[in-house]
């Protein structure tokens, strides 16, 4: 019986035996390109890293960069925090979360388990791959032109939302869309041999299946996009002060804080600048360390 054994693992596991010096010579070179790509691609990110932290850490270490705003400052005046622009980047990347979210569930929905095929479904396909490739000021310019020009609606942070949403919408339907494709379709087939609807098959056992992924792919799509500077610079004006109404008047946000900051030449502005880049970085990074726990804690149990 052990030499059967022994047998079944020799003609499994390779052993390697008598491979060239020139292939090994290849592999080693191979493996030396693969590493040498691999510094040479580390070293802009961690120059970035380092020179938005040691610019900007000073500022951000002090209590008052946390609670309070820049209202009643002047330019050149040291003092004041990015509350105000913490608080407007919040608020329209949850409002604009709250509005992709489910439309980007469910056109993925739709083009997993109903469409798969028909024309409608590969114009969908087709949209939602244009929608990828636009820029940031380009969907900030239509939200302009259909918000405010035609409707006559104000500039507001809603209107900021708007935009985002375009841009937030395509990376929901796409990264849903995997995961709901890599749902085993033994599943669906088991649950309608039950007799179980399709709409109940998809909420019950589809979704349950994917959510670790969506919500992944849901989280690092909020967090590309609240980094955009295009449609805050074009849908909302800056305000020094907190707004907490996004609907009406000025808000300000961490990239519109930085693009006013940039013209300013004192010291109090490159601090300023660079404190708002290290915040926003800081938020990203918080979102990505989200994405990863909600990953691991709605993953499907092997047991």
């Amino acid at each position: 019986m052990s030499t059967s054994v022994d047998l079944d693992k020799s003609a499994v596991e390779p052993t390697f035996v008598g491979i060239s010096g020139g292939r090994r010579a290849r592999n080693a070179l191979a493996t030396g390109l693969m590493t040498l790509a691999f510094l040479i691609a580390l070293v802009p990110l961690v120059w970035v890293v380092w020179t938005v932290v040691s610019k900007g850490l000073a500022p951000v270490l002090t209590g008052h960069w946390w609670s309070e705003s820049l209202n009643g400052l002047l330019a050149r005046q040291q003092g004041g925090g990015a509350y105000h622009a913490i608080v407007g980047t919040l608020l329209q990347g949850l409002v604009c979360a709250v509005l992709a979210t489910p439309i980007g569930i469910m056109v993925a929905i739709y083009l997993v388990e109903y469409g798969a095929g028909t024309r409608l479904a590969r114009a969908t396909t087709f949209m939602v791959d244009i929608l990828t490739g636009v820029p940031s000021i380009v969907a900030a310019l239509f939200v302009y032109a259909v918000w405010i020009s035609i409707f006559g609606l104000p500039r507001s942070a809603f209107a900021v939302s708007l935009a985002l949403v375009l841009l937030m919408v395509p990376v929901v339907v796409r990264s849903t869309e995997e995961m709901l494709r890599i749902v085993p379709d033994d599943l669906r087939e088991a649950a309608y041999a039950l007799g179980v609807p399709k709409w109940k098959t998809i909420v019950k056992v589809v979704i349950p299946t994917a959510l670790s992924g969506m919500l992944t792919g849901i989280v690092l799509a909020l967090a590309r996009v609240m980094g955009e500077t295009a449609p805050v610079l074009i849908l909302v004006a800056y305000a020094p002060f907190i707004n907490f109404d996004i609907f009406q008047g000025n808000m300000a946000s961490l990239p519109l804080l930085m693009s006013v900051e940039r013209s300013n030449p004192t010291d109090a502005g490159a601090d300023r600048l660079w404190g708002a880049a290290i915040t926003l970085i800081l938020i990203i990074t918080l979102f990505q360390l989200l994405a990863a726990f909600l990953s691991k804690v709605t993953a499907p149990k092997t047991k």
